[in-house]
């Protein structure tokens, strides 16, 4: 469900925990209570002609209205200009002494995968090696999108690249040759589905895909894992394991780690829970763990786990929010004695929480999010302890692990603020110090800019974080234009970031907003991961409502503190948090003036019959459930949508390819409000996926749209570039 987050280190079992964001399935046939009735349920059917023509009249009127916009055509150029700069930091994945990364310019719009040594990256203007060309691939015809380039360690040479036909999910597997840089011939490759494959060794994959009826769980993934042999039929391939159609997914993985590799068989039995199977010498064995753990990583023949509930074992508890270490045969049942024994190596606080965890060489790399700000430290073993060392980055941003060389530990990490460009750090032994190798050159003046963290006191007295980015020096009096984004759900973090949210935006938030004399808010609510698993739970099923609160809370705030005002105040959240602001817009339009709502849910009675919706019934509830759906109903803004209130203009935007979350959701949502005469804008990208655009351009043309659609209607003129406007 989750947008585009940072990426986890390449062949991590924490990537599983991220796999339920990435399937769709065709409505299923589940029981149902009776539904309400839907008359634009015809909107659902995303190829069907009198959809696309309901979608190209609506195209048609928005492009007419924004790009009419006075200040459209500058907006549009200097997001371009942002996304396509040269300096921007390229997001790098190490394999052996090759750094991989995927480009895109004007020149390659889709974009070129290429790969270069550390030596050279550090050079001025370093020196890339072509590998894969998506532009010339798609020259035949499709418009292919890349998704990442599966890798055996640890000769790096035997490659499966994931390509997708307009920017879905679902994709085409195709083996590569990175010493040849071209598709193996008669190599393993699967058609477009939902697959999940994994390398073995060279000559084996663990591999779930579609092979018809019954293959699929009521999710859309694959139920089986199997172990795929070249040269043989895949489906041939013996089934290892079986999931219930009722589960979300299964999928193999092979952990390596030093001296030792270990097969492990997930079954996610919904969105937060799994069991995990130990393959040992041909057999599968459950491991006791608590079905809301996360396999992270794995480190010298253990698991790396992560806790998201007190686990209690032989008498002590291990709280919820811990990183703990443990042999597998040390979960198998029957172990005793010491060979059940496990390692806690990190306790969380009240404020400090866990955000990433990287095995790397001699040690574990773990981020921390202290009142959402990021630390990074460093855990070497020596003996039966392990001593913890802090890698020091700037304060008050976001650190992330960009990738590690699986022999040395070494490390590249990416540093960045709301008002400070990117930077991409290397740390090496032995001295760890990470030392800048490419910095972005500023998008914006960020000197002219102050951030702040406040505190805002939600309905049930809950204090909820926030941050505020504006003006050095502003009066305050109500009358600045204000912009919050905002996600609250599936125990995602939003942390300081120069895109603003957690696109990559390239500081183009600070051309089009900041330096205008906007103002940014980033929103900390409860269903995000800031605060631990206490603070995503906080708000899930029944209690989704908290999430809307604590949207609410800061609204009131910044209106509040005067440093804007209703009329002045635009909202937008895209996905889980489309749900976030549509649902908001209907329960207090009078907080805003102007809503951004992309790729949202709206229709939360029949999500979960929608793509990849029924995955999802771990965090919102089943619909189906009588109880469950009388509480869901309170906040579907499908159903709550009325006529006679003073709703703000709303702008939707979604992508005919999105096979997560069904495009009909924006389609019915427009539709029905204006059929109750309210003023609606509608962008649908051809393309795209769950992102909504595949490529610089067509992400600024939507950037451009969303600025365009606050500045109109915030009451505040568009200013000039450097200009302040009204109040």
């Amino acid at each position: 469900m989750t947008d585009s987050m940072p990426p986890r280190k390449p062949g991590s079992a924490a990537l599983f925990a991220l796999l339920a964001l990435f399937a769709a399935l065709a409505p299923t046939a589940r029981s149902q209570a009776p539904e309400p009735e839907d008359p634009y349920r015809w909107l659902e059917e995303i190829d069907g002609e009198r959809s696309l023509e309901w979608v190209r009249e609506h195209n048609a009127k928005t492009a007419k209205r924004l790009e009419a916009h006075p200040g459209f055509p500058e907006l549009y150029a200097q997001a371009l200009a942002a996304l396509d700069a040269e300096s921007r930091i390229p997001e790098v994945e190490q394999r052996g002494d090759q750094l991989y990364n995927l480009w895109r310019d004007a020149t390659h719009p889709r974009g070129v995968y290429r790969r270069t040594t550390l030596e050279e990256l550090r050079k001025a203007d370093p020196s890339w090696q072509t590998v894969l060309d998506l532009d010339a691939l798609s020259a035949g015809g499709e418009a292919w999108v890349f998704k990442g380039m599966s890798c055996l360690p640890k000769a790096y040479r035997h490659c499966l690249a994931l390509l997708s036909p307009g920017g879905g999910d679902a994709v085409v597997v195709r083996e590569f040759d990175m010493e040849t840089l071209d598709f193996v011939a008669g190599g393993f490759e699967l058609p477009v589905a939902k697959s999940q494959v994994s390398w073995v060794d060279r000559d084996t994959l663990f591999v779930g895909t579609d092979f018809g009826p019954g293959s699929m769980t009521e999710s859309g993934y694959p139920r089986t894992v199997r172990l795929w042999k070249r040269g043989t039929p895949v489906d041939r391939a013996p089934v290892l394991y079986e999931a219930s159609v009722e589960s979300v997914s299964t999928a193999g993985i092979r952990l390596r780690t030093e001296g030792r590799d270990i097969d492990l068989v997930r079954d996610g039995l919904s969105f937060w829970t799994s069991h995990w199977h130990h393959l040992l010498d041909g057999e599968l064995v459950r491991l006791e763990l608590p079905e809301s753990v996360v396999l992270e990583d794995g480190y010298r023949g253990r698991l790396v786990l992560s806790l998201k509930e007190d686990w209690t074992r032989d008498g002590a508890t291990m709280a919820r929010g811990s990183v703990v270490l443990a042999r597998p045969e040390a979960l198998h049942a029957g172990a005793e004695g010491e060979a059940r024994r496990l390692e806690v190596l990190f306790e969380p606080s009240s404020d400090t929480v866990v955000e990433e965890v990287n095995a790397a060489g001699d040690g574990i790399l773990i981020t921390v999010l202290e009142n959402v700000r990021g630390r990074l430290y460093r855990y070497r073993e020596e003996g039966p302890r392990w001593l913890r060392e802090t890698i020091p980055f700037p304060d008050n941003g976001a650190v992330h692990v960009a990738t590690t060389d699986d022999g040395t530990g070494a490390f590249f990490a990416r540093y960045e603020s709301f008002v400070t460009p990117p930077t991409l750090y290397h740390a090496a032994p032995p001295e760890w110090t990470p030392r800048p190798v490419k910095s972005q050159a500023p998008a914006f003046d960020g000197s002219r800019f102050e951030v702040e963290q406040s505190f805002a006191t939600s309905a049930d007295g809950t204090r909820v974080p926030y941050f505020v980015v504006r003006p050095k020096g502003i009066e305050l009096d109500g009358g600045h234009p204000t912009h919050i984004f905002s996600y609250g759900g599936f125990r995602n973090s939003l942390t300081p970031s120069y895109s603003g949210s957690y696109e990559a935006l390239q500081g183009a938030y600070g051309r089009l907003w900041l330096e205008r004399g906007g103002v940014f808010v980033l929103a900390n609510i409860r269903g995000g991961g800031e605060f631990g698993p206490d603070w995503h739970t906080a708000a899930l099923l029944e209690n989704r409502h908290k999430a809307f609160e604590d949207f609410e809370a800061v609204a009131g705030d910044l209106i509040a503190r005067r440093i804007t005002s209703p009329e002045h105040l635009g909202i937008e959240g895209r996905s889980n948090g489309g749900l976030l602001v549509a649902a908001t817009t209907l329960r207090r339009p009078d907080l805003y003036g102007a809503v951004i709502c992309g790729v949202p849910l709206t229709d939360m009675r029949r999500y979960h019959r929608l793509l990849a919706g029924a995955s999802w019934m771990a965090e919102f509830g089943d619909p189906d459930d009588p109880g469950m759906w009388k509480y869901i109903e309170t906040y579907s803004p499908y159903h709550n949508v009325v006529e006679g209130r003073d709703y703000p203009p709303i702008f939707f935007f979604t992508s005919t390819r999105d096979d997560r979350v069904h495009p009909g959701h924006a389609r019915k949502m427009a539709a029905r409000m204006e059929e109750l005469g309210y003023e609606v804008w509608y962008y649908e990208n051809i393309e795209g996926g769950h992102g909504g655009s595949s490529t610089n351009d067509q992400l600024a043309y939507r950037l451009a749209l969303a600025y365009s659609h606050l500045w109109e209607h915030l009451g505040v003129p568009l200013p000039p570039e450097g200009g302040r406007g009204n109040g």
